[in-house]
């Protein structure tokens, strides 16, 4: 890994749980030694990409990185596009909905909505992390995710969340190729315990996925009704949204979801 990548991975592990980070923590959480991690973040710092709290001794993500984001939002509004494919879906699914974006080599979830239907819910973390063989949304990219990104994805160590991940990588490129007849992807307690997830991959005007659209459920309440209501408005709100965004569905994706 480059000296940029190290530092780029560093904003990584900033999410809503850890918006302020202290320089022990940063050592631990990205397994690098302290002085790179002293020298990488004081390097982000003076271009503004992050700054120091210097009573707390920690740091925060900068300004920099605002305008970038807005930038980016400017010019692929997918964020507000999402807002309403997102609520629309949880009210007809009656379950949480959330959209990830892939990031280089990683998928983070960008937004979500939740049903007012239940008091109990899945519940999400806007920022967080998503494992590829482990989530439906990670599956759902990987089905129509050019072949080296996913031999790439499939050589790492595949880490178990829980007792249901699947970690053999054969067993993984089987639910990736279920996933490209199907044009949808589902997890059960993959990434977290008793979640039922169904994914579909979103794509953009060049016909690349850029990332996914999932609904994500207690397995409980996952019924035969919900087995099949679920992926219908799925598919149909993740077709929405890559026209939303100018995007383009590649030939070979199921027109709908397949049984």
């Amino acid at each position: 890994m480059g000296t940029v990548s190290k530092a780029l991975s560093l904003l990584t592990h900033f999410n809503h749980g850890r918006l302020e980070i202290g320089l022990s923590d940063l050592t631990r959480l990205s397994g690098l030694n302290k002085a790179t991690v002293y020298r990488l973040m004081g390097e982000l710092q003076e271009q503004g990409f992050v700054e120091q709290i210097e009573a707390a001794r920690s740091y925060r993500l900068g300004p920099q990185v605002l305008r970038l984001a807005a930038l980016r939002e400017a010019s692929v509004p997918i964020l507000s596009a999402s807002r309403r494919v997102l609520r629309e879906l949880s009210e007809v699914t009656g379950e949480t909905t959330h959209l990830s974006l892939l990031q280089g080599d990683q998928l983070a979830s960008l937004s979500h909505a939740y049903a007012p239907q239940h008091a109990t819910k899945v519940m999400m973390e806007d920022a967080e992390v998503l494992t590829f063989h482990g989530t439906a949304s990670g599956l759902a990219v990987l089905g129509f995710a050019e072949a080296g990104f996913v031999e790439a994805v499939l050589a790492r160590p595949l880490e178990a969340r829980t007792p249901q991940t699947q970690t053999d990588p054969e067993v993984v490129r089987a639910q990736i190729t279920e996933v490209q007849r199907a044009g949808i992807a589902q997890s059960v307690g993959g990434f977290e315990a008793e979640v039922h997830s169904h994914a579909v991959p979103i794509f953009g005007p060049d016909r690349a996925v850029l990332g996914a659209l999932a609904v994500a459920a207690p397995s409980s309440r996952m019924s035969a009704a919900q087995r099949r209501a679920i992926p219908q408005a799925l598919h149909a709100a993740g077709l929405a949204l890559t026209q939303r965004i100018g995007g383009v569905c590649p030939p070979d994706f199921p027109t709908v979801p397949a049984a």
